[in-house]
């Protein structure tokens, strides 16, 4: 808490735009500035005089400066460390009586100072770095204006007055047309809204620096790149996100959109990747080669493709380009100045490349008509097919599908190359279409255009299991319940190959014991049924020793009450008889032999398990699986189970 040293009451109050301080104004003319720590307990609390105004300051305001004016007509503008930048002075104009109220837009670049009929405006001048009046709006019978209030993309202003009147004015700079399509709405030279008219999307485009955007463009109409000064801002329409980075060029630049998170820019000879929603440059390249399909790019924030690649960063980046037409490079675009990851030469010209979707595996093909395989974390190469003609990844999925003259080839596990579904098809295979959890494969035979469907159960349990990978243990479960009503096959044998291992990486046994059961492999299966049952018994015996703590203490405190007792009683016998003493004093022994008996039985009984009947221990491990997935109880007393546990029965 702060108290003014004269206890002059607070007539003005004004927030910092990131939030971190605030401006306060005082009776006595004076400006406090207080600050705030980023996050609570952290350094940064503090606050100190910043000015003493030449009036009191009842119109207070922060933007890209800090402005005061009051009854004085003066309208002053401040630099961080208390200086007078500016001054603009109504002293004789008699249609100012004062101001009383002031506010910034969002950009902070324009001020609105309030006064009696009336509201002026003050914008910043970026190429003269200096601030201008811009105008005013007379409102006759007004009176005072108290109050001021932006909307949060600053193209509405919100003016209150004394009389309890609220008008909403339009802000806007300028506005026009862009084909038809969209409206762009320039709230500030720094802040343009940018409107879909079909939809009524909206995203704003705000230089974070305060640069006046020059011109706008947008492509495919879904992305944006528009052009300051100093600076370059690329947008998405769909996600709402935007980037601005530092760019200097002559408008000669390419563009290349087809990732739906990284937009590539080719200028003088580089390849400039910039992901959307981060204000910085992913990577630069130097390559001839901007074909579309000689070039990949994969994205992805919050999640890892894998442990032993990423490193638990929050970031996964990596590139695939060519060096020249026979030399693949991939790159790590997070790491420092772009490591390479792996360089592939080729015997043959590449026509086509593509990573898949977590940057694990690329796929590229020569002009032979040869589909190789290159694996990043092995380093190693291999030749899935021969004459091929469409080959792509099914999206957000590790799934390769490929045709070669006649067939449609699929790999649902790409870890397993040598395990391929083939099926006749008439006619060339033209796209891949993933909607509503369905995945088809389009086929042109001509006159008619045929879909065949995908296993879509092995495309969801190979992403549940990836993203398991990524995630701990959140959706192995899921993928269990995924596999377990499929036939044993090829695809679905590498499935639970590829769980298992996963499983095995991220210690969880009992998901491990499951698929091996599943495939058969009773060894593994009871190995790791031990294991857990080791685990479970340490767990058990660690919670049992705690117990048997407790009673022992409370034992203890009972016989030692119960001994009190006795030799109060034992003491009164003696005083009246002897003999009834010595009498009295076998028998409390034997009731003592008795009790320790009893306590002894009683420790044991405590340490004793309840029997349970023998069942073997590969049926156990199913069975507490199925209870850990929800599953209903197998029919193990039958010899069968109707979850497809060959192994384990």
């Amino acid at each position: 808490m702060y108290t003014h040293p004269e206890n002059s009451y607070v007539v003005s109050l004004a927030s910092a735009p990131n939030g971190l301080a605030i401006l306060s104004g005082h009776l006595d003319g004076s400006i406090w500035r207080f600050t705030f720590p980023a996050e609570e307990g952290a350094g940064g609390l503090g606050h100190t005089q910043l000015c003493s105004h030449s009036c009191v300051p009842y119109a207070l305001g922060w933007g890209h400066a800090m402005a005061a004016a009051g009854e004085d007509n003066r309208v002053v503008f401040y630099d961080n460390l208390g200086r007078e930048m500016q001054v603009f002075d109504y002293g004789g104009d008699d249609t100012v009586r004062g101001f009383c109220s002031c506010s910034f837009n969002p950009s902070g670049d324009t001020a609105v100072f309030g006064t009696y009929n009336k509201f002026l405006i003050f914008t910043f001048n970026t190429s003269r770095q200096a601030w201008e009046e811009l105008g005013s709006k007379q409102v006759d019978h007004f009176y005072n204006v108290s109050s001021l209030s932006w909307k949060p993309d600053g193209s509405k202003l919100m003016v209150g007055s004394m009389t309890g009147t609220v008008d909403m004015y339009d802000a806007c700079v300028r506005r026009y047309k862009y084909k038809g399509k969209f409206e762009f709405t320039y709230v500030s030279k720094s802040s343009v809204i940018v409107k879909e008219l079909k939809t009524g999307k909206r995203i704003v485009l705000k230089s974070l620096y305060g640069w006046e955007i020059d011109r706008i463009n947008i492509y495919r109409d879904r992305y944006l790149v528009a052009r300051t000064q100093h600076t370059m801002l690329l947008g998405d329409l769909e996600t709402c996100k935007l980037s601005e980075i530092e760019w200097h060029s002559d408008g000669t630049e390419k563009f290349i959109f087809d990732n739906e998170s990284v937009c590539i820019v080719y200028h003088a000879g580089e390849l400039t990747q910039v992901m959307y929603g981060r204000n910085a440059i992913l990577g630069v390249c130097r390559t001839e080669h901007l074909h579309p399909t000689l070039i990949s790019v994969v994205a992805q924030e919050g999640e890892v493709a894998r442990a032993s690649l990423a490193a638990d960063k929050p970031l996964m980046a990596r590139f695939a380009y060519l060096i020249d037409l026979q030399t693949v490079r991939i790159t790590d675009l997070t790491s420092p100045n772009n490591a390479a990851l792996a360089t592939i030469n080729h015997d043959s010209r590449i026509d086509w490349l593509e990573l898949n979707h977590r940057g694990t595996h690329l796929l590229f093909r020569d002009k032979k008509r040869h589909l190789n395989l290159y694996d990043l974390q092995r380093q190693e190469r291999t030749t899935l097919l021969n004459y091929v003609g469409y080959v792509q990844w099914v999206p957000q999925s590790s799934v390769v599908v490929a045709q070669s003259r006649q067939n449609l080839c699929v790999w649902y596990s790409i870890n397993t190359p040598d395990r391929v579904s083939m099926f006749p098809i008439k006619g060339e295979l033209t796209d891949i279409e993933r909607v509503n959890n369905r995945t088809e494969v389009i086929v042109n035979e001509g006159i008619n255009t045929v879909s065949y469907a995908l296993d879509e159960q092995l495309i969801e349990a190979l992403t549940l299991i990836q993203f398991g990978a990524a995630m701990g243990e959140q959706n192995f479960e899921r993928a269990v319940r995924v596999l377990e009503p499929l036939e044993l096959t090829a695809e679905t044998e590498a499935q639970w190959m590829e769980l298992s291992e996963l499983a095995l990486a991220q210690n969880q046994v009992v998901i491990a014991e499951r698929c091996y059961a599943a495939l058969g492999d009773i060894a593994r299966t009871r190995f790791l049924h031990r294991v857990s049952v080791n685990n479970n018994n340490n767990n058990n015996n660690n919670n049992n020793n705690n117990n048997n703590n407790n009673n022992n203490n409370n034992s203890n405190n009972s016989n030692n009450s119960n001994n009190n007792s006795n030799n109060n009683n034992n003491n009164n016998s003696n005083n009246n008889n002897n003999n009834n003493s010595n009498n009295s004093n076998n028998n409390n022994s034997n009731n003592n032999n008795n009790n320790n008996s009893n306590n002894n039985n009683m420790n044991n009984s405590n340490n004793c398990k309840p029997a349970s009947v023998h069942i073997p221990r590969a049926q156990q491990a199913a069975r507490r699986v199925h209870v850990l997935m929800g599953a209903e109880r197998c029919s193990l007393n039958t010899g069968s189970c109707a979850h497809g546990c060959r192994g384990a029965v």
